[in-house]
């Protein structure tokens, strides 16, 4: 009932052409809405009702059919019909006490109405009646536009919107933004306890249907402090992504079609104001990507183009710079990303830490990753600010958010030349976090023999190498289905301790001597050789670069 403007069963029967009329059943019902009335002559009227519409029929229509009758009300209560007025006399003395229960028990308004008024007596009234009430509500509705457009011409914010809301609706409201991040919680007047309760209520609703929300109004009854009470759910939507909700209780008063209109016209308002600042944003993320990629580059004259925006960004030509890469896949374990832009949140969320821990840099959002470029103006502090700041993003995304990520950091280097570098450092950071397979996070200082293994430079000499010692090894255990790579990686693990080998590949010991021996027939090393065992070594860190 709550999606239609109107007036409720309860203010029809005030009115002067209802005076001889009453209500026999369906009494938790007297709030539901009517929007229109009909009339029904024979039981097919049902193929063409709405929504909200007020019955009207005789007892002759429905017969004397008490299973009929029965039926027929179970229906006008799922056709969401606001109610039912009978003339019941003269035709049939009372409805059956099982039709009067089946109507108690669902709610459903029926109305005796007085056999001696006609009809058009009870339509006219109630239709006029709906009308001058939908001319004051389309009137405050007009109202409630053009206050929020004026809030957002004279550069408002969102919490005076919510404002608007709240004043015109009367009843608790919160609003849950995902970008900008912020949530807003308007429960003046109510009891400590029912705020904690609908609090909680709300953050339920993210809960129960996290990685299922949908694009649509959600409208439910709530359990609330034992009570059955309305809850109205609006999405923000823009550019088909969801970026927040507002949410509404009919804790004070019923929640009706005006309330609905409300909560549409602030959500449309508010996703204005998204697009709004996602188009600045969009335009700075440009902008920033154009600044890197010029500091970044070969030519000198753009690293020269690049110098005349140093001083936007507070930059200086001889600052320290440290360049991190952050690449998020898709999949996630634990969070709500899917409901918007998962690259603009975590820009926002980054460049709140940095804030927070008075970093001076810049956060770049692209297509599958984010680009972080840190600037210090002096060498004190810099590797325990960097660690600070580490910290702070693994709890982010550990803690909050739950998704799968990787993380490359270079080196912090001094002057503008440098930026290249560290730029290039933190790309094979990056590919060593698959290699090292244990962490989501690598410093390129901590990379060890990767460094030179993850070097471009000498990316062929390397593959020759590989090519030249282990490679038949990994042929053969493909054509043989053998584990003779495995063996190799797990004797070095082991440090050579043939013992501890067999116990790690549940082998037996003279297995192990076997395989070792068959490793250095196929590939002409010996473990046991000082100068083979290192080439073996050596190779497979090659081979974990090269398959990674």
């Amino acid at each position: 009932m709550a999606r239609q403007n109107g007036i409720t069963i309860e203010d029809i029967l005030k009115m002067e052409c209802m005076q001889r009329s009453k209500i026999i059943a369906g009494f938790g019902g007297i709030k539901n809405t009517v929007s229109r009335v009909n009339i029904m002559a024979d039981p097919d009227i049902l193929n063409w009702v709405s929504e909200g519409e007020l019955l009207l029929t005789t007892a002759y229509a429905l017969t004397n059919d008490v299973e009929f009758q029965k039926k027929f009300i179970l229906s006008c209560s799922q056709k969401k019909l606001s109610g039912l007025g009978i003339k019941i006399y003269p035709y049939i003395e009372k409805l059956d006490e099982s039709v009067i229960e089946l109507a108690n028990s669902i709610s459903f308004p029926i109305i005796d109405l007085y056999y001696a008024t006609p009809f058009s007596e009870i339509i006219t009234p109630i239709f006029k009646e709906i009308f001058n009430k939908q001319t004051i509500l389309l009137q405050r509705l007009e109202n409630v536009h053009e206050s929020m457009m004026n809030i957002i011409l004279k550069g408002g914010s969102i919490e005076e919107i919510i404002n608007v809301v709240y004043e015109n609706i009367k009843n608790p409201v919160i609003l849950k933004l995902n970008y900008p991040e912020k949530s807003i919680l308007k429960l003046d007047g109510v009891e400590e306890d029912t705020k904690e309760k609908l609090k909680k209520n709300f953050e339920e609703f993210y809960t129960k249907n996290k990685g299922t929300l949908e694009k649509k109004f959600y409208e439910s009854v709530e359990k609330i402090q034992g009570k059955n009470v309305s809850r109205m759910v609006m999405p923000i939507v823009v550019k088909n992504t969801i970026y927040g909700h507002i949410f509404s209780w009919a804790i004070n008063t019923p929640l009706g079609g005006f309330d609905l209109s409300v909560l549409e016209i602030a959500a449309t308002t508010m996703a204005v104001e998204i697009l709004k600042l996602l188009s600045l944003r969009e335009a700075e993320n440009t902008h920033k990507i154009e600044f890197i990629e010029d500091l970044c580059s070969n030519d000198e004259k753009r690293k020269k183009k690049a110098e005349g925006s140093f001083s936007i960004y507070n930059f200086g030509p001889e600052d320290i710079f440290c360049y991190i890469i952050v690449k998020i896949k898709r999949s996630y374990k634990k969070t709500d990303l899917n409901l918007y832009s998962d690259n603009i949140y975590l820009s926002n969320i980054l460049e709140e830490i940095l804030s927070k821990l008075k970093l001076n840099g810049l956060v770049v959002g692209r297509k599958d990753q984010i680009d972080i470029l840190l600037c210090f103006k002096r060498d004190e502090d810099v590797k325990r600010r960097i660690n600070v700041f580490k910290d702070e993003v693994l709890d982010l995304f550990n803690k909050k958010i739950f998704l799968e990520y990787k993380i490359g950091v270079g080196r912090c280097l001094r002057g503008i030349k440098n930026i290249e570098k560290s730029f290039k450092e933190a790309q094979k950071s990056i590919r060593a976090v698959d290699i090292l397979n244990d962490r989501n996070i690598v410093l390129y200082d901590n990379l060890g023999v990767y460094k030179l293994l993850c070097n471009e430079e000498i990316k062929d000499e390397i593959m020759d190498f590989y090519r030249s010692t282990i490679e038949v090894l990994d042929d053969y255990d493909s054509k043989k289905s053998t584990e003779f790579v495995k063996t190799l990686k797990t004797y070095f693990e082991c440090n050579g301790n043939l013992k501890r080998m067999s116990e790690v590949l549940y082998t037996h010991y003279n297995t192990i001597l076997y395989r070792l021996q068959r490793i250095k027939e196929i590939t002409g090393l010996d473990v046991e050789k000082e100068n083979d065992r290192l080439c073996l070594h050596l190779a497979l860190k090659i081979r974990d670069v090269i398959k990674n």
